[in-house]
């Protein structure tokens, strides 16, 4: 599972939406502050104007879903340059292997109460 969210997290920053969209379902459900839909063209449209770029910093696993909590950073349209880090956290459904849920939250407590999770499911080591 958190192998498909790294390669989600890979495409992203690198703006690469084509290849953000193909490792997400059909019907992908995106959500954050300014609102949330459904659908992998509303996901790659997403990725090809946020010009954003996502730092994992924690992440936390459960059986049908994952939180990763971020440093995101906006690439200034005028200047290119990157914006001061903001922490957020994604909660992120996965489904066969693909990404079912993208839904960015402001704070880790409730990425983590939207996914089901608590800090005592953060992984620590990877096998």
């Amino acid at each position: 599972m958190l192998d498909v969210i790294e390669a989600w997290h890979t495409a992203v920053n690198a703006g690469d939406a084509p290849a953000a969209g193909a490792l997400c379902t059909d019907d992908v459900q995106v959500g954050g502050p300014r609102g949330a839909g459904r659908g992998r063209g509303l996901l790659v449209g997403w990725v090809g104007h946020a010009a954003v770029r996502l730092q994992p910093l924690r992440w936390f696993c459960g059986d049908e879903g994952a939180v990763v909590e971020q440093d995101a950073r906006w690439v200034d349209g005028g200047t290119g340059d990157l914006t001061a880090p903001v922490r957020v956290a994604t909660a992120f459904g996965v489904a066969d292997g693909r990404i079912s849920r993208v839904l960015r939250h402001t704070d880790l407590d409730g990425a983590l109460a939207a996914a089901g999770l608590t800090t005592n499911d953060e992984v620590t080591a990877r096998r």
